[in-house]
């Protein structure tokens, strides 16, 4: 039997709740298609502060870098907002993100027949939407030097860089074609070369890579224009391919098409090694520990830990099929529900998909 070592990142909030709703379906999902995981649980953020007084510890760096695939819930909390900006639960993300070299960020955003009415935008105008967040994750203005705060002349400034080598526009420029070849073809590069230097070398090499993929159809877009056409006309988009900071902004948007930022899925993915998995949404701190959180963004992301880490794409299929079949039947948590009498816990949904798992056996 194939065994994958899985590395389980809890964190903060309500990542403890949703780890252990994606933990119990992926050990069913596992022993219905014929393989196991060994989970192995590390500290990561806030949870790694307390234990460690580091965001990211050496020992769960190290055990991410020797795993199959790694899946991550959330960090994050107010409690650590006073820190030093390098001892915040952030900086653990941004050096596991660095450390495992995931430049590759997907972020799926795919309407749901059943949560159609669930979004603030009318169903005419989402109806039918399926488009693809490529957003490059480990360059950029969050990890370009220099940066910092300087005090001169009784004044203080603070700067960051938004800085990329053409090597690193090229790699994540790849990933989109290719993944767009697989989709509808098409591709829509978003910038503000208009204005910024770094935008104008980013249009630059995509025009250039482009070159390599003479199916995929290429347009290219303002950010500004994008985040109000992805609320305007929202169909328009197959794979969006965009930088760090503008891909974190617009994939948070476009996350709000389905009605909840707790229904999206993430991976990022490098050159080689690990995957990392992670849910679109934080750690949510006022209701953790309540049983109140929504854990279906974290079942799905462990489908995309299944078809894109450990290439079981049947088993992945079952876990999205349970997704679909529990929501078509009705059940809600409570951000998504129109009653909130009626909505379910954190564990009830859990035991839902669950049953759903087993309700389909063949």
């Amino acid at each position: 039997m194939t065994s994958y070592r899985i590395t389980l990142l809890p964190g903060d909030g309500i990542g403890p709740e949703i780890t252990a709703v994606a933990r119990q379906l992926l050990e069913a999902v596992a022993g219905r298609h014929g393989f196991s995981l060994v989970f192995d649980e590390q500290p990561i953020g806030g949870a790694a502060l307390d234990a460690t007084g580091e965001p990211l510890p050496a020992s769960t760096l190290e055990a991410c870098l020797g795993s199959d695939a790694v899946l991550l819930a959330a960090i994050g909390s107010p409690r650590f907002d006073r820190l030093p900006r390098e001892q915040r639960p952030e900086s653990g993300l941004l050096a596991l993100r660095s450390g495992l070299g995931l430049f590759a960020n997907l972020r799926p955003v795919k309407i749901i027949p059943a949560l159609i009415d669930a979004s603030s935008l009318r169903p005419e105008v989402i109806s039918g939407v399926d488009l693809l967040v490529v957003r490059e994750l480990i360059g950029g203005v969050y990890f370009g030097l220099p940066k910092g705060r300087v005090e001169a002349e009784g004044r203080v400034r603070a700067f960051n860089t938004m800085a990329y080598f053409d090597d690193e526009i090229d790699r994540i420029a790849r990933v989109a074609f290719a993944l767009a070849a697989q989709r509808h073809g098409r591709v829509c590069s978003v910038d503000k070369a208009n204005v910024l230097d770094v935008s104008q070398l980013w249009r630059d090499r995509v025009e250039a890579i482009h070159g390599e993929y003479p199916n995929v159809d290429l347009s290219h877009m303002y950010v500004d224009n994008a985040a109000m056409q992805l609320v305007r006309e929202p169909r328009q988009f197959d794979v969006i391919l965009t930088s760090n900071l503008f891909g974190d902004i617009l994939s948070d948007e476009a996350a709000m098409l389905t009605g909840s930022i707790g229904m999206l899925p993430s991976a990022s993915l490098g050159s080689e090694g690990p995957g990392l998995f992670e849910p679109v949404h934080g750690s949510a701190p006022d209701i953790a520990g309540q049983d109140r959180a929504n854990p279906m963004a974290m079942v799905l992301s462990a489908a995309m830990m299944l078809r894109l880490g450990l290439h079981q794409g049947a088993a992945a299929d079952d876990l999205e099929a349970a997704v679909d079949r529990v929501l078509a039947a009705g059940w809600r948590t409570g951000d998504l529900a129109s009653n909130p009498a009626t909505a379910l816990g954190c564990r009830a949904m859990g035991d839902r998909l669950l049953e759903s798992l087993a309700a389909n056996e063949t």
